[in-house]
């Protein structure tokens, strides 16, 4: 029985799902659009979430909550300048999830995960 026991394991264990997580969070604040499996997706979409509202918090020790779980400077740097600048005004949701359909390989759900104010570059 599942009794009180919230998230999904995805087949890995604790240190691998958590580090896991953590590269995907990253990657996702630094790319602003991941493509990953739909519970992968899911997952990483709670986390992120809690480290925007680190941002918008913005003082020392929310900066410092951020960086004991993504662990690049630069990166929190971005979070807290300007990711923290487009979500000020917004109460929650600052992620999407696209559905894109299976994966050719092992038919996985697969999903673009992205930032709600994300911006594709026009390529000249």
């Amino acid at each position: 029985m599942r009794h009180r026991n919230s998230g999904r394991r995805l087949g890995r264990t604790t240190p691998h799902r958590t580090a896991m997580v953590r590269n995907m969070v990253t990657s996702l604040l630094e790319h602003e659009r991941i493509v990953t499996t739909t519970p992968k997706a899911k997952e990483v979409r709670k986390v992120a979430d809690k480290m925007i509202t680190l941002a918008k918090r913005g003082d020392l020790h929310a900066r410092r909550q951020a960086l004991a779980f993504i662990r690049d400077t630069k990166i929190v740097a971005k979070l807290f300048d300007q990711l923290r600048a487009a979500y000020q005004d917004r109460q929650g949701g600052y992620t999407r999830i696209i559905q894109t359909g299976n994966r050719n390989g092992d038919a996985a759900p697969m999903a673009i995960l992205e930032l709600v104010n994300y911006q594709q570059a026009k390529e000249a």
